[in-house]
């Protein structure tokens, strides 16, 4: 156990997939490429309902393991209902009240941002994703998890908590302490602090859609 978590010592935040201070989930241990999809608006024909729009973008990420098992073309898909619902989000998001909650981290356009080198095409091999969930609360509280099983049997997780900022109407920062990590009976925190920021593109009260700053897609879908 030691050996693989001594693999895994430099993470970064699922909040959004953008700037680090000091850690990163996404480590140079596990490099991957931002992916940025251009869209035709020709590829898929979509209702403009903004109802229909949230089940059509949720029917194309559910079961997708957070988008691993998407081609590029379904990735397109996802990005072109994404930017027809931007259309319909509100003239505030960030100060927005349907913000705080606890969010399921269904999809991102670059499937290893959330969790990391946890979720690099080598750490699924060890690390079976169980859930990502993302909770804020007011005034400003953050707080990610990761939940996984290590080949299987053992569960742990990861977690951080960061405070929230407002840069703009549409755009938030965070700034993480450093990340706990929870395997077996075993609970230590490891790394330095980190800072993401994210665009808020859509939210009602069953989704809220992000973009990092460097392109990254989320859907996130409210829990309960």
């Amino acid at each position: 156990m030691a050996a693989l978590s001594s693999s895994f010592t430099q993470p970064k935040p699922f909040f959004f997939g953008s700037k680090p201070l000091n850690l990163s989930l996404n480590t140079s241990s596990f490099p991957f490429k931002f992916q940025t999809f251009r869209v035709s608006s020709s590829s898929v024909s979509i209702s403009s309902r903004p109802d229909d729009l949230v089940a059509s973008i949720l029917s194309k990420v559910t079961q997708t393991d957070g988008g691993v098992s998407l081609t590029q073309n379904q990735h397109l898909e996802v990005a072109q209902v994404a930017n027809e619902l931007q259309k319909y989000c509100v003239d505030e998001p960030v100060r927005c009240p349907l913000i705080f909650g606890d969010w399921d981290v269904v999809y991102c356009s670059n499937p290893t941002s959330p969790g990391g080198g946890y979720r690099s095409a080598f750490g699924r091999l060890f690390f079976r994703t169980k859930e990502m969930v993302q909770t804020v609360e007011a005034p400003d509280s953050v707080r990610n998890k990761v939940s996984f099983s290590v080949f299987g049997f053992v569960d742990g997780q990861v977690s951080l908590k960061g405070k929230l900022k407002a840069l703009d109407n549409q755009w938030i920062q965070v700034v993480f302490e450093p990340p706990e990590l929870r395997v077996g009976a075993m609970d230590f925190r490891y790394g330095g602090e980190s800072e993401v920021k994210l665009q808020i593109t859509y939210i009602d009260e069953k989704i809220r859609l992000g973009k990092g700053s460097r392109g990254s897609l989320f859907v996130f879908l409210r829990r309960g």
